[in-house]
């Protein structure tokens, strides 16, 4: 007897001990993560399900009903032809592209110098580098207020001003209509330089230092290996940190409110400074859930876009 049940418990703990195949543990591993996988979907879907649900509805806070009936107000997609119709809309777009087409290109090409710069060594690198950094972690409402205070009428810029010109200077850069776009785009390169600049020197300091000797030994010059060599080695972080500012400009509000209000009149009203106004004075969330899906899926091309090519990049032998 005790002979047959050695035999048995011997079979079942060589049962036991026997390895999983890898489809039961893919199988297991799913089960065990279903759950998370469910809540994480639910906490990325259910937003932008909302979102397309109030949009196609004239629901408001004002109108009693809870969001779950904003059926009841089907507009029949009313809020996407009034938001083609909407001029103010596409004013706000149009100065949002303005301060994206300023404002990247002159923090990339700041960055860039600021990267080769220092990418070499020279006497006092630590300090200015961190010196440098500052600006970048400034919170952007603050930033809005000291930028409000140097471009006062009284303030240091008109000061500074004055006193290269030999004349009194009392520009009101924030009242101007002309001025004060320029203002809020100065404010945002000063900020988000050091940004780029950070980005742009972790991609030069990956430069494969044996090629750049190769070349100089073969004669090339600074702009040379700088063409040749180091911008297609830095091709993907440069596509990185243009998507990146090209979607942080689209969202540009902290600074921008702070210094004008989106004013005077409209003259800085960008797109997020656009949907505040209509989200919190106007009260027409219906239509605010339209012109933010819109954006959406217009940053959501810039993204894929951008994600294509940096596949297209490495793919490609640099």
């Amino acid at each position: 007897m005790s002979a047959v049940t050695a035999t048995i418990s011997e079979d079942e703990m060589g049962a036991r001990t026997k390895p999983a195949t890898p489809d039961e543990g893919s199988r297991l591993g799913f089960r065990l993560t279903l759950p998370a996988q469910i809540l994480v979907l639910f906490i990325s879907a259910f937003p932008l399900l909302m979102q397309l649900y109030i949009s196609v509805t004239d629901w408001s806070p004002l109108s009693g009903a809870g969001w779950w009936n904003a059926w009841e107000m089907w507009n029949s997609f009313a809020n996407y032809t009034d938001l083609a119709a909407d001029t103010r809309f596409w004013s706000a777009l149009q100065r949002t592209a303005i301060v994206m087409l300023v404002c990247v290109p002159a923090e990339f090409l700041l960055g860039l110098a600021l990267a080769t710069l220092f990418a070499d060594e020279f006497p006092g690198k630590r300090i200015f580098y961190s010196i440098l950094l500052m600006p970048m972690m400034v919170v952007p409402a603050v930033a809005g207020y000291m930028f409000f205070m140097l471009f006062q009428s009284g303030g240091p810029v008109n000061d500074i001003l004055s006193r290269i010109v030999g004349t009194p200077v009392t520009v009101a850069w924030l009242s101007d209509p002309n001025l004060a776009l320029i203002a809020v785009m100065i404010a945002d390169i000063w900020q988000w330089t050091p940004l780029m600049f950070l980005i742009l020197l972790a991609g030069l300091v990956g430069v494969p230092e044996d090629q750049m000797k190769a070349a100089t030994l073969l004669g090339a010059n600074a702009w040379q290996r700088f063409i040749t060599i180091v911008l297609p080695k830095m091709k993907t972080i440069i596509i990185i940190a243009l998507a990146i500012r090209v979607i942080e400009n689209f969202k540009i509000f902290d600074t921008l409110y702070i210094m004008t209000g989106g004013g005077p009149g409209v003259a800085t009203e960008t797109i997020s400074v656009y949907i505040y106004k209509v989200t919190t004075q106007d009260l027409i969330w219906g239509y605010v859930a339209a012109i933010a899906l819109a954006i959406l899926i217009v940053l959501s091309i810039v993204a894929v876009y951008a994600m294509k090519r940096m596949a297209q990049a490495r793919e490609v032998p640099a």
